[in-house]
This record gives structure tokens, C-alpha cells and sequence, in this order.
């Protein structure tokens, strides 16, 4: 099996190399990271400049763009193969809740999903990469299972997994998403010209946190996997628009 592998911490990142050698030694892998620190990037696509892939000496490939530049260039042009998964991390903090829809590291997943291959996201819940062997044993373990048979339609997994010890890990769970609380107000502060600047504040708390949520695995000693859809129509509301807002003919 072939895998094209990425992240969005950058490809000198630990867990990219860790996720690179647990894979390696049953599979084919392929890396294509981007050049610098692209967390948070979400989905975007670099569409104002060209870009540049370069190549590490450890074998890496390296793009000065996005998460989705590396998997969307490596799959329309790029490579000469079609890799039969797209793998992303392990990134060094948690992606649980709202965080997908932000998170580089699940946007790259996406990417393979959208060229219609199966794609995992990992993270590592606490950052700082304590017991990224145990993501990393995961990680291994869920493509495994997914190379024993491979589904026959794309498929977009993301994957937690907590900072503990392998021996003190309860399992995986097959979880929902939650949801965080809005995120912490935002950093005022003065540049060294006394000009005001602002850091986005910190993530929120977790508001839904139920059984079955991915917020409740973590919290329950258990890696949280998560099936993820991108159909974001609310199909509840439809009806109820189509009476209030479609017309016949002109308006």
C-alpha cells in the first residue's frame, strides 16, 4: 500500500518523522510537509503565488504553502502515482470539536477525501509530544485496519489520542464531535512602534461533552476517532427556506 503522508507543524516536525518511521516499516510512504509552522491554515489553497517544492536531506519533500497545497500539488501533478491513503500528523496538539474546522492537520486529510481517497488526521491531544509513541502505535494500528480492506468509497477519519502511556490507554473509541465554548478573548498588546496589535485568544472550553463525544473518550483514557462529512447543508432548514425565500419568476 501506498501513503502519502503530510501534517501542518511544518516537515520538521517530531511527529511527522515519529508517524514516518511507524508506517515505513510496513508500507510505502511518501512525505510531503510544508516548509514552515501551518497550523490553523484550515483549507486554504495558495492562489497568489507560485510554489516550490524542495527536497530534505533526510528525503522529505517540502512546500513553501499550505497543508492542502502539499496533498492537492502532490495529487494533480506532482507525484507519479496514485497513493491508495492520505495520512496527516501527528500534529502536536488536539484537533477535537470545533478545532477540524480550523486545524491544517485535518485540512490536509480532507484534501486526499476530496480527490476521493480514504484519509486519516491524527493528533496528539497535549502538546509538547509526550508519548508520541503512543499515537504513533495507534495511528499504525487504524491503517492497518484500513489496509485489510480499504473502503470502496473515500472515508475521512480523525484520530486523538491522548499523552498517556500505551499500557495506560484504554482503547479506541468510535466517537461524534463536540463542542468547545468560544475561544478566549483575544491579546491586546502594543508593538515596539506603540502601534495596537492582537493575538487571537486561545481555544474555549468544551460545551459539549457527552458520552460519545470525542471530548469524553480523552477524558475517559481513550483515543477518539471520528468519521467527518463535508456536506454542510442543513437539510432541517430546507423546507422551512424553500417557503420563505423561493420565488416564481422575477423578483
Amino acid at each position: 500500500m501506498r501513503i502519502l503522508l503530510a501534517n501542518d507543524d511544518g516537515y520538521l516536525a517530531p511527529g511527522l518523522a515519529a508517524l514516518y518511521e511507524g508506517l515505513r516499516a510496513r508500507w510505502d510512504v511518501t512525505v510531503i510537509a510544508p516548509e514552515q509552522n501551518a497550523s490553523a491554515a484550515s483549507n486554504a489553497l495558495t492562489l497568489n503565488r507560485p510554489l516550490s517544492v524542495y527536497t530534505a536531506q533526510n528525503g522529505f519533500l517540502y512546500v513553501n504553502g499550505t497543508p492542502s497545497d502539499c496533498v492537492h500539488i502532490a495529487l494533480t501533478g506532482l507525484l507519479d502515482f496514485r497513493p491508495d491513503l492520505v495520512v496527516s500528523g501527528v500534529n502536536n496538539g488536539a484537533n477535537l470539536g470545533d478545532d477540524t474546522i480550523y486545524s491544517g492537520t485535518v485540512a490536509a486529510a480532507t484534501e486526499g477525501y476530496l480527490f476521493g481517497l480514504p484519509a486519516l488526521a491524527i493528533s496528539l491531544v497535549e502538546k509538547g509530544w509526550g508519548h508520541l509513541d503512543t499515537a504513533v502505535a495507534v495511528a499504525v494500528q487504524v491503517v492497518a485496519k484500513l489496509a485489510q480492506e480499504m473502503p470502496q468509497q473515500a472515508q475521512l477519519l480523525n484520530l486523538n489520542v491522548p499523552s498517556l502511556a500505551l499500557h495506560a490507554l484504554g482503547g479506541v473509541r468510535v466517537t461524534r464531535l463536540g463542542k468547545r465554548h468560544p475561544s478566549q478573548p483575544v491579546v491586546v498588546q502594543k508593538n515596539p512602534y506603540g502601534d495596537t496589535i492582537y493575538w487571537i485568544g486561545g481555544a474555549g472550553a468544551a460545551m459539549d461533552k457527552q458520552q460519545g463525544t470525542d471530548f469524553d473518550a480523552i477524558a475517559q483514557g481513550y483515543a477518539s476517532l471520528t468519521p467527518l462529512q463535508l456536506d454542510l447543508t442543513h437539510h432541517a432548514q430546507l423546507e422551512r427556506c424553500a417557503a420563505r425565500f423561493e420565488t416564481r419568476g422575477c423578483v
